[in-house]
């Protein structure tokens, strides 16, 4: 962050590219990354960052630009893309493969984009997939949702923006914003106050919030983590000195102090999931017409949303959020709202992505009733 205050190019690229671009090298030619206690380690910085990003950027956010009517609408065209291309994957890439067992695959990849890996497990138990495929489905999902993030964070910005309409809430345009939006490092007096009051609010709401969610079972305990991480961060935005805080940053033109930490935390997770992903330990010829299925479903929904998108006139900051909520999951929400500049999205892909969720699991195994054979 302090060298894309320094180098314009970082952050024009954005940080997060850069940081990204860093890890994956560093995870696909070093061997010191993969050893147990320094992955372990990486896995567990990845693991808290977004719980910490999640109160402290939905703190800054206002209500006042939420629209019920504008997250219904892309909540349907993200589902129906996702469902139309899975379907229509089934009857291009089954081959020579067993029909029954390729069923299982496309049901557990509706549970994957629609939801996120809690439906993923829950589907594959539900309709008996064997272990090797199961391995195959998760090996080839880490390649192809990590190629589709590294789409996102280098070109979805400016290929969403300039294919679908521009958004109407977030930053104003008449607003001049900061030069590096990524760097927020005024110093002030208040500088202590407006840290410090956010973080700890944060780390009990993220503790409460673990607390609650381990009370659930396994598959039940991420999305209710996310549903109580927004909510309980949702209210906190509404005590009086946090909208004080808040104000304080509109009046001076500048991101608040506790959106910007949130964005840290966004770039540490960013860095960490890149670390993780070591192609070299994955067997890319087995099964391949499995590879070029998850191909076609993860970037033909994409595709397909933004012609929805489009006809429903659906802005294209919107969309991209949306369409990251399902494919990736809640937890990346942050990072494309940091990474579009536009923190009222936070709420509207949190939404959508536990809505997948819940949707998840049915939906994964009505296509397989409905693709298996009798």
């Amino acid at each position: 962050m302090l060298m894309a205050r320094r180098w314009q190019w970082i952050d024009k690229v954005s940080p997060m590219a850069v940081l990204y671009v860093i890890g994956l090298i560093v995870a696909n030619t070093t061997t010191w990354i993969r050893d147990g206690a320094l992955l372990s380690l990486n896995n567990t910085i990845g693991n808290i960052c977004i719980p910490l990003a999640i109160p402290l950027m939905l703190m800054s956010c206002s209500l006042s630009h939420w629209s019920t009517g504008k997250a219904l609408k892309a909540f349907v065209s993200g589902l129906l893309a996702v469902l139309i291309v899975t379907l229509a994957g089934f009857f291009l890439f089954r081959g020579q493969y067993d029909e029954r067992k390729f069923a299982q695959v496309c049901a557990v990849a509706v549970g994957i984009y629609t939801g996120g890996i809690p439906n993923m497990g829950a589907i594959a138990q539900g309709v008996g997939m064997d272990q090797e495929t199961y391995l195959y489905v998760t090996s080839y999902d880490l390649i192809i949702t990590g190629l589709y993030l590294v789409f996102v964070i280098c070109f979805g910005k400016p290929v969403f923006r300039k294919l679908l309409p521009l958004p109407t809430s977030g930053q104003h345009p008449t607003q001049s914003p900061p030069r590096n939006q990524s760097a927020q490092v005024e110093t002030s007096k208040n500088t202590l106050r407006e840290i410090a009051i956010p973080l700890i609010l944060t780390l009990a709401i993220a503790a409460l919030s673990y607390y609650i969610s381990t009370l659930f079972d396994q598959q039940l305990s991420t999305p209710m983590l996310i549903l109580i991480l927004t909510t309980l961060s949702i209210g906190a935005s509404f005590l009086p000195l946090i909208r004080l805080l808040n104000q304080q940053a509109d009046k001076e033109n500048r991101q608040s102090k506790s959106f910007t930490l949130g964005l840290y935390f966004v770039y540490l997770f960013c860095f960490s999931i890149a670390n993780a992903c070591d192609i070299r330990q994955m067997d890319l010829t087995a099964s391949l017409n499995i590879l070029w299925y998850i191909l076609f479903v993860i970037f033909g929904s994409l595709v397909l949303q933004i012609l929805f998108s489009k006809l429903l006139k659906i802005d294209g900051d919107s969309a991209l959020v949306t369409s990251v909520a399902l494919i990736n999951s809640p937890p990346f929400v942050p990072l494309v709202a940091a990474l579009l500049n536009n923190k009222d999205l936070i709420i509207l892909g949190i939404t959508i992505g536990l809505l997948g969720y819940m949707l998840g699991n049915y939906l994964g195994l009505g296509v397989f009733f409905l693709l298996s054979p009798s």
